[in-house]
């Protein structure tokens, strides 16, 4: 048969950076992935993750139908008898247990489809159970905790206006293999060489020379964990040499003499013993931050997920602020997106929540209606009134990317109930009762409903499906709205009201979308005739259209109800005391004694690229890096397999002695770990690696807002035995 090729536009949805890919196909057959060199965003650009797209497609091992575990394994079932049982299991557990008894557990994959999210979101209403998760506990919660409380809004997160600053600092950031991450901006590899060829300057600040250091102009070793003693020594810097300049926002901040007061205790001096930062590198940083035509200061992972990340991220909000460079070209600013989320949301009166709630056993604060995931084992082991009995993942695997993995696979198997919304039979999913497989993204249209929020530069862009959905087979949004439609069946009382209920039948995620480009800050409104965006003039545009640099829009586009910045919230300052405390402990920390960290490859991209031959071929990537001292000191060379131990567990992993690494510090990658039984994961399995979240500790939290502390963990390490067996599971094989 003559099949004719074509070639079909689309954005890459594997991260965050949001590159035009242009895809040729021959039938149903993916001849080629490459950059699309009309995006006006990404501008040809495409990282290895592209081809991910093509083989997660593919890949064998993809569930297509429902399957149910059995007592001799899965089988597959109709759509209609999984739905019916899932539907029957979840309202039997809540009429005798109670609403919350159900628990659910959203992952990141979802955020990249915005008919999952939206279909996610509506389901989770009509579930009732206010026992929510995701993965925002394990990641990005401080920025949202910190945007809360100073712009009024937990999606209003500035970003580096990457394009044209003169000076980036950057801390516990690794943009270069992350592709920016709640900084949307595809090839940022280029990016940074285009800030040093204009003169600009890159300062990183992290434990490991990461290869966003090794473009940089200066790389500052800091031990993991005291990044916050670092910024205020910063802030200190700033106010002691009268460095403050707040700029256009003077008549709009409250709270400045507040910060100013609370900086003099920490001075370079001070915190240098502890940062390992010295007090002449932070007061000459200090000054050339300030006295920088432009400047950001932007930090990540290795500073939200630490026991101080929330103050981290509000003490980088004070540096930028501080120095003038908040909403200002060049600085840090807010994007003004096609569909501006951030408007609807608080439209709705959905700008955020703190502490409305604790959960039961730890009592750990509620934010933006979820519980910190840290805590979501503990909520299924102990017994008594409240006890989660049941749990409905999606596009999440909290087994290998939640704190003490080991412990929550405990925790799953004595689920009275599990059902999981992916197309994995992973380590997580393995648990589930019934797995409910959604459609390959390519089969289903596309829009950056959050990205775009997080944008380096405000731009729209809409993917039609690649392929026909199979025969058979269900979108992300369906399987949500055909559960949620079968849970109203059997229980009328969850059915939406009036205007609600009309609502939830004619708003399609489409249709949603489409309303919030037409009556969004760029679209037509209500007139025919207007050149505003609509969704089908998008669409039309199948590279996408570039809708101009950020702009300064404060104070208006602030969400706090006067208009004002607070730049003292004081939860925030009274947080201050236990980094004192802190500080104290630190000074008596054993030198002999490591902490552990994370880290990112440039062709993974959480668990699922594992799967992928291409992905996984070359050196072996789960390696143990140290430093080659802390390595000889114990006896062990590049090669050797060592035992690396916290208060969680253990783990049996390779040595890569590397000079990359601070003196103290050892760091083992996210994501991996496939060596659990069960899973249907075969290259995976090839190459399992261990999970550095067998080492990470449920109870290391930061304890203002629940974000875990994966970043810091103290562990010790020792050679191991040889032909030592791998650490023992306490599960059975699940698929038996």
């Amino acid at each position: 048969m003559n099949l004719s090729e074509y070639t079909h536009y689309r954005t890459c949805h594997l991260c965050e950076a949001m590159c035009g890919v242009e895809v040729r196909v021959r039938g149903t057959e993916i001849l080629s992935i490459r950059g699309d060199e009309k995006d006006p965003f990404s501008r040809g650009h495409v990282c290895p993750k592209a081809l991910g797209i093509k083989d997660v497609h593919e890949d064998p091992d993809r569930i297509r139908h429902p399957l149910r575990r059995t007592a001799t394994g899965w089988e597959e079932v109709s759509w209609d008898e999984a739905l019916a049982d899932v539907a029957q299991r979840l309202v039997s557990i809540q009429r005798q247990h109670g609403m919350d008894s159900v628990a659910s557990y959203f992952g990141n994959p979802q955020v990249h489809s915005y008919s999952g999210l939206l279909g996610g979101a509506k389901f989770l209403r009509t579930l009732r159970s206010r026992n929510r998760y995701s993965a925002t506990s394990v990641d990005q919660l401080p920025h949202h905790f910190v945007a809360y409380f100073m712009y009024g809004h937990q999606l209003m997160i500035p970003v580096p206006d990457l394009d044209r600053t003169a000076f980036l600092l950057v801390l516990g950031g690794n943009p270069v293999v992350s592709n920016g991450s709640l900084m949307t901006a595809p090839d940022v590899t280029r990016r940074l060489k285009d800030l040093r060829a204009r003169g600009g300057r890159l300062v990183v600040v992290d434990p490991r020379r990461t290869e966003t250091a090794e473009l940089a102009d200066t790389h500052l070793f800091i031990t993991p964990g005291t990044d916050a003693l670092f910024l205020l020594s910063v802030l200190h810097v700033l106010f002691k040499e009268n460095l403050i300049s707040t700029g256009m926002l003077s008549t709009a901040i409250d709270g400045l003499d507040v910060v100013r007061d609370l900086t003099l205790p920490f001075s370079p001096a001070v915190t240098a013993s502890s940062t390992g930062i010295s007090s002449d590198v932070v007061t000459q940083l200090a000054r050339d931050f300030a006295e920088s035509d432009s400047a950001v200061c932007y930090g990540r992972m290795g500073v939200s997920t630490q026991q101080f990340g929330a103050l981290c991220q509000w003490l980088i909000q004070l540096i930028n602020l501080c120095t003038g460079n908040l909403d200002r070209v060049g600085g840090a600013m807010f994007t003004k997106p096609a569909f501006d989320v951030l408007d609807l949301a608080a439209g709705f009166g959905q700008r955020g929540s703190f502490e409305k709630r604790r959960t039961r056993v730890r009592g750990l604060p509620e934010f933006g209606s979820e519980f910190p995931v840290a805590a979501l084992a503990e909520e299924i082991l102990t017994p008594g009134e409240g006890q989660i009995r049941a749990l409905v993942t999606a596009a999440g695997n909290p087994v290998i990317s939640t704190p003490n993995g080991r412990q929550l696979e405990r925790a799953l198997e004595s689920l009275d109930f599990m059902v999981s919304v992916d197309f994995y039979l992973n380590e997580t999913t393995r648990h589930a009762h019934l797995i409910l497989p959604p459609t390959s993204a390519l089969e289903r249209d596309h829009f950056d409903l959050i990205f775009h929020v997080l944008a380096i530069r405000n731009t729209v862009k809409y993917s039609k499906p690649l392929f026909d959905k199979p025969r058979g087979a269900l979108h992300d949004f369906e399987i949500f709205d055909r559960l949620g439609a079968r849970l109203e069946e059997l229980d009328p009382s969850r059915k939406p009201k009036g205007l609600a209920r009309w609502m939830s039948r004619v708003l399609t995620p489409q249709r949603s979308v489409a309303l919030g480009i037409r009556f969004g800050s760029r679209g037509a409104k209500w007139n025919p005739l207007s050149r505003g965006l609509t969704l089908s003039k998008v669409a039309a545009s199948a590279h996408g259209i570039d809708l101009g640099a950020l702009e300064p829009c404060l104070p208006n586009r602030l969400q706090t109800k006067d208009k004002r910045i607070d730049l003292a919230p004081k939860p925030l300052v009274a947080d201050l005391r236990r980094l004192a405390k802190a500080l104290v402990k630190e000074s008596s920390r054993s030198p002999e004694s490591l902490r552990l960290i994370g880290r990112r490859d440039p062709r993974t991209n959480n668990s699922w690229l594992h799967n992928s031959r291409r992905f996984v071929k070359g050196p072996k990537r789960c390696t143990l890096l140290m430093h080659p001292d802390d390595a000889s000191s114990r006896g062990l060379s590049a090669g050797d397999m060592a035992i690396v131990s916290s208060r969680s567990g253990s783990v049996e992993i390779t040595v890569e002695p590397s000079a990359d690494m601070m003196r103290g510090v050892v760091s083992i990658p996210h994501g991996w770990g496939h060596h659990r039984p069960g899973i249907r994961l075969r290259v995976a399995r090839e190459h399992a690696g261990v999970s550095v979240n067998d080492l990470t500790d449920e109870t290391f939290i930061d304890e203002l807002c629940g974000n875990s502390a994966l970043n810091g963990v103290e562990v010790s390490v020792a050679r191991a035995v040889a032909s030592s067996p791998p650490p023992a599971l306490s599960m059975v094989d699940l698929s038996a």
